[in-house]
């Protein structure tokens, strides 16, 4: 059940963030698309404790990360 919610997390991310490529005017090519992977999962944490209060998001998403914002902002 984990790994079905880690890859759903990861295709419903993946899939903006495709979107918010093309919105922004990159070339994004489906062939490429196809062989993107819902599979990683370093970014999960597998150990420790967590928390399944979701806050209230809107459109269901918390925002992409800004590939020009400095880390720690």
């Amino acid at each position: 059940m984990v790994l079905n919610a880690v890859v759903l997390f990861n295709t419903r991310y993946m899939d903006a963030a495709v979107n918010q490529l093309r919105a922004d005017g990159f070339d994004v090519r489906d062939e490429d698309v196809a062989r993107l992977s819902p599979f990683v999962r370093q970014h999960i944490n597998m150990l420790g404790r967590y928390s399944f209060q979701l806050p209230d998001l809107p459109g269901g998403l918390r925002p992409l990360r800004d590939p020009d914002a400095v880390d720690g902002e």
